[in-house]
């Protein structure tokens, strides 16, 4: 599971203003995007009177219970503050306010910054007589109006939220902005502004791919429920319940919570407070979790989770230092792109062991075939591969060729498969059944051309010596096979980790140079090798191509891949 913040996340956090209403049935539509200068505002047709002056004194309201600044000039222009306050800034604009003038007219006396818990933010601005403008949530500040003008505003309210646009209701109140006893005299309402946060490029994508990966994202946003719902389905996010909010989270058992988060994956209205029950209901119903989060009080969630995602750009100290993970973009395709990451760390982990385990065993199992069948002339043992040349092929094939697994490239359909289980065994059947059956042949390639060279009359040092070049050999094919754990080499592509052919120059090299200068030769007890017996030593290594092709080909169309 992936709980995944809406804004800036999913989304680019730039809002743009769409609509506005306000009492009266008048309705304006925004023309342009972002905090660029330029774009209009069209009034619809409504039966009040003065349309232009309800929706300016709207919009000059949402101005003055603003906490944020235009910075700049022309296209470069940007948000000093909440990019919501930085798009109604923006709309009042295009609406023919003037921002300058109102500011230095209307200097702000108090303020009641926003709260998550309060649901609104107000300002009072210096006047003779008191005057408060309010901007929250419309939950909260319609139940404050007349009955009649709310019934009207929470149906535009409605269509609003299921086109997907998140809105805002902005009002007006007689009392100062210094405590929430503003609410208790009544409101007036002046209007609802609705505005959209664009989805990040690519979001749409990732999350299918998420999907398709076997990992189900939960969308966790302030947002209306209607809206979140939404946004849901215009991001892929739709789960087997409608959202949750928090005020619902609040009121379930631990019990209840569980059940419901299992076919829920939009959270709407959530406070951060909330974040950490979800994330403990659906590790008690056993998934793997990961939590985004930006805020200091995201950081208790950020911890508990199995992966804390905290935002690298928008995200507090405080959140950074509790999470696993920190998004230097902000983007959840990054998340994605992680999951890939950590899919092939792991495949090449597997691919390393499927190399290594193999090999050794091979290897040893050349020594133990020694000891037990091959008898004592003249009280020294006849062995295929003496105790020192083991230790040199077991040496640089390891450096050689087992780092360079580490650089492999992503396998094609890794995120079509479904994640493993967290109690899986890295030692699968799939390793075990591939070290038995590898290391038995490369043991018997060395032994058998041992024996058929020693058995024609042939020197002892040069038997060994093509006995331990056709394990070079061996390792070489079989490292080719191990760079992809079920499919053909082809569709990852030959050239795409250069380590490897580095890896294999290196080996071939060394080892002709153990099999050819006398220096070495005196040290390893080597000998040379005619271009005949390379080539069989090269042929004989290549017999674990067709066998490993088959077995591969087996695991692809007979059973499900263990690793």
């Amino acid at each position: 599971m992936i709980c995944t913040d809406k804004t800036g996340t999913l989304t680019r956090n730039e809002m743009v203003v769409r609509r506005a209403w306000v009492p009266g049935g008048a309705e304006v539509e925004f023309d342009g995007v972002g905090y660029a200068p330029g774009g209009c505002m069209r009034v619809r047709a409504a039966p009040c009177e003065s349309p232009e002056s309800a929706v300016e004194e709207l919009l000059r309201a949402a101005a003055l219970a603003n906490e944020a600044h235009l910075d700049g000039t022309g296209p470069e222009r940007t948000v000093l503050g909440d990019p919501t306050d930085g798009a109604l800034l923006v709309a009042g604009e295009r609406g023919g306010v003037d921002l300058a003038a109102l500011f230095r007219d209307h200097p702000p006396r108090f303020v009641l910054p926003f709260d998550s818990k309060r649901g609104y933010m107000a300002s009072t601005p210096a006047a003779e007589r008191p005057v408060t403008y309010l901007k929250g949530a419309p939950e909260v500040l319609l139940a404050h109006v007349d009955p009649d003008v709310s019934g009207a505003a929470r149906t535009v309210l409605d269509r609003y939220a299921a086109d997907g646009l998140r809105v805002l209701a902005v009002a007006r109140s007689g009392r100062v902005a210094t405590d929430d006893a503003l609410l208790t005299g009544g409101l007036e309402l002046l209007g609802l502004v609705a505005m959209i946060d664009p989805p990040r490029p690519g979001v749409v994508e990732a999350i299918d791919e998420c999907h398709r990966a076997g990992i189900r994202v939960k969308m966790i946003t302030g947002d209306h429920a209607r809206t979140a719902a939404a946004i849901g389905r215009d991001l892929g996010i739709t789960g087997e319940e409608p959202p949750m909010t928090g005020a619902e989270i609040a009121r379930c058992s631990d019990g209840e919570l569980q059940e419901r988060v299992r076919g829920t994956d939009v959270f709407a209205r959530v406070a951060p407070e909330h974040k950490l029950r979800l994330v403990g209901a659906l590790q008690a119903v056993g998934a793997v979790t990961a939590m985004t989060g930006d805020g200091v009080n995201d950081a208790p969630a950020l911890r508990q989770a199995d992966i804390g995602v905290a935002m690298g750009q928008a995200g507090t100290a405080a959140a950074k230092e509790a999470a696993d993970i920190v998004l230097g973009d902000d983007d959840f395709g990054t998340i994605r792109a992680a999951v890939q990451e950590g899919r092939r760390v792991y495949d090449n982990l597997v691919k390393a062991l499927a190399f290594a385990l193999p090999t050794n065993v091979g290897e040893g199992l050349v020594v133990l075939v020694a000891v037990l069948a091959f008898p004592i002339v003249g009280g020294v043992p006849v062995s295929p591969i003496e105790p020192v040349q083991i230790l040199w092929i077991n040496l640089v094939a390891t450096v050689s060729l087992a780092l360079p697994i580490a650089f492999e490239a992503l396998e094609p359909g890794v995120m079509d498969r479904p994640p493993r289980r967290p109690d899986e065994p890295l030692l699968s059947r799939f390793v075990v059944a591939r070290t038995v059956y590898v290391g038995a042949m490369m043991a018997a390639v060395a032994v058998a051309l041992f024996l058929l060279t020693r058995g024609d009359g042939g020197d002892v040092a040069q038997a060994q010596t093509l006995a331990v070049t056709s394990l070079a050999f061996f390792q070489i094919f079989y490292l080719m096979m191990c760079r992809t754990l079920h499919a053909p080499l082809r569709t990852i592509g030959w050239a795409t980790n250069r380590w490897v052919f580095g890896g294999i120059g290196v080996l071939l090299v060394l080892q002709a140079g153990v099999v050819h200068l006398p220096a070495l030769q005196a040290v390893f007890r080597t000998a040379d090798l005619t271009s005949a017996q390379w080539l069989l030593a090269a042929a004989a290594g290549a017999v674990v191509v067709p066998v490993v092709a088959v077995e591969k080909w087996w695991w692809r169309h007979r059973r499900e891949p263990s690793a």
